[in-house]
């Protein structure tokens, strides 16, 4: 199969879904037909609920899902075959996904720009919303504690046995942990420029494209910054503390708009290599039904994650972009459109595996950006340096603005479970504990300690347990939008299959392994992870058969009222 026919008829199919399946959504679920102003006008605060324009906040939101997840994703499952991973892209992102995120904004900004938990606490009990918060929050926390390793591991230096920077080794991890902070320094002047300043957005983005440029090439001839990882974690740490209680017009606005110009410079790169190369998809199988990583049922379906249907997705959409949703017309190419781009560079990244084994790279970096580079040197040779720094820069900058997001909506999710948004408590009224821990400042400090702890004492031993817990968390956000669109007499319809599915996808994979771990502690000598999965699995399983049978419960008493 050639890779360029392979991405003409996946964009093709994923055009379609756009624009025939999200109009059948949009006038399902009524978007826009209150005309009623969103929670970013009505509860405008200055710091979380700020209206903010499509194309910013597109930005924000596309750079916040994707993360590394698009293309690590691919990487994984790329042992199941190209064509086992291309159809489960395109018909999980149009008819799962797709579904997921967009429900998921429309649902939130329907209920105040509140987060899921409160959206199931409404449509379905109190219990069940503490569950999905503790649960919630402890996924963002293992977020938190991966991201911030991704991307503290891309700017650290290497040392050589004796203590020394090995500065050839680490010269491409200094470039990008120069561009990065200087990102953020231009973030932030162009976040005063448009926010009080009141620069017209044509002119703010110019500049902000030329300053991108010069922040490139002063990163690519000067990077005297050679730091541990572990120095970079703690650096990562101070950073997503300050942007998390930060008002968003300061830098999360600006910074995921202007990277967003990063990301579309990638996909664009990502084209053009594709088109000059023509990656032979045949270097993978077409089809392989249990590979080394486990059953194509249910291991596919947990590990391209994000290329198809993120849990992750659902906190975002009604945790930060329903904060900021100018208008309920804006949902649908921001969630929906936002994740079938998400496919796009899924699709792609299956092009980057396949030319990537011809050269025999490895590893996630490697692969991806030392695939599309070669791509394009092979036609245009003395471009691989360049192409791989852009590259790399590229996915460090989608990890980063993961990092703040999740910590942003962790800190959310800490606060909402000490406060019963049934009688009205805010951290403003509420007294005692409850006032220091719903805190956002506290919460905040809670979460970033926890995640940067985790981080540097080796959160890859329960990292196995992300692929279930996020594909559980994407079944609960499916349930919870299911529940509340029965509650108001919509179509829910649409939710029914993807929640089922995902469900039992979820379940299968989690019972698979903790027997794993009980067969690896069985051997002796196992450390503290496979326990922790072991316990973690099983707890996770009766979390999803309580809040489904909660969730089916309500679903069929609005049949029966119905």
């Amino acid at each position: 199969m050639n890779g360029l026919l392979l991405l003409i008829i996946s964009v093709a199919v994923l055009v379609c879904g756009y624009i025939f399946y999200g109009r059948w959504l949009c006038k399902q679920w009524g978007v826009g037909e209150n005309d009623k102003p969103t929670p970013a006008h009505t509860m405008e605060d200055g710091v979380d609920y700020v209206p903010a324009k499509a194309p910013i906040l597109m930005g924000h939101h596309f750079s916040s899902i994707a993360g590394a997840g698009p293309i690590t994703g691919p990487i994984n499952a790329a042992g199941f075959g190209w064509l086992a991973c291309t159809l489960w892209i395109l018909i999980g992102g149009i008819f799962f996904g797709g579904v997921h995120d967009f429900g998921a904004l429309f649902a939130s900004v329907r209920h105040g720009g509140k987060s899921i938990g409160e959206i199931i606490s409404t449509n379905m009990s109190k219990r069940a919303k503490m569950l999905f918060l503790v649960f919630a929050y402890l996924t963002l926390i293992l977020v938190v504690a991966a991201f911030a390793s991704i991307v503290a591991g891309t700017f650290g230096a290497t040392f050589t046995e004796s203590g020394a920077v090995d500065y050839a080794a680490s010269e491409a991890n200094a470039r990008v942990a120069m561009v990065s902070l200087l990102f953020i320094l231009i973030a932030i002047v162009f976040g005063f420029l448009v926010y009080r300043r009141n620069a017209p957005m044509s002119v703010a983005s110019v500049i902000g494209i030329v300053a991108i440029v010069v922040i490139i090439a002063i990163g690519m001839n000067f990077h005297p910054i050679y730091l541990s990882k572990s120095a970079w974690m703690w650096i990562c740490g101070v950073y997503i503390a300050v942007a998390s209680v930060t008002p968003v017009w300061i830098l999360l606005q600006p910074r995921d708009y202007l990277s967003s110009f990063l990301l579309y410079a990638m996909l664009a790169v990502a084209v053009v290599g594709v088109v000059l190369a023509h990656p032979d998809m045949s270097t993978m199988p077409a089809v392989e039904l249990a590979p080394a990583a486990g059953p194509i049922f249910p291991v596919l379906f947990t590990t391209i994650a994000c290329g198809a249907i993120s849990g992750f997705h659902s906190l975002v959409s009604s945790g930060t972009t329903s904060k900021q949703l100018d208008k309920e017309t804006d949902a649908k190419p921001i969630a929906y459109g936002g994740m079938l781009l998400e496919c796009v560079l899924a699709i792609l990244t299956l092009c980057a595996v396949a030319y990537a084994k011809v050269y025999d790279l490895s590893g996630a970096t490697n692969i991806f950006g030392g695939g599309l580079a070669h791509m394009i040197d092979d036609t245009i040779p003395g471009t691989y340096n360049i192409l791989f720094t852009l590259l790399v820069l590229t996915y460090s900058a989608f990890c980063l603005t993961s990092l703040d997001t999740a910590t942003r909506l962790a800190r959310f999710m800490f606060q909402e479970f000490w406060l019963d948004g049934s009688k009205g408590e805010t951290p403003e009224n509420v007294t005692g504990y409850k006032k220091v821990l719903s805190n956002m400042y506290v919460s905040t400090a809670i979460t970033v300690v926890l995640g940067v702890v985790l981080g540097l004492n080796g959160y890859e031993k329960i990292w196995a347990l992300f692929g279930s817990a996020n594909q559980l968390l994407a079944a609960l956000g499916l349930l919870a939008v299911a529940t509340w669109l029965g509650n108001i007499g919509k179509n829910n319809k649409m939710f029914l299959i993807p929640m089922f599915f995902m469900l039992v996808v979820t379940i299968a994979s989690l019972i698979i392994n903790s027997m794993n771990q009980v067969k690896l502690i069985s051997a002796g000598g196992a450390d503290w992870g496979p326990y922790v999965q072991a316990i973690l699995g099983v707890l996770l399983v009766v979390l999803a058969v309580i809040l489904a049978i909660e969730g089916i419960s309500t679903i069929f008493k609005q049949k029966q009222r119905a």
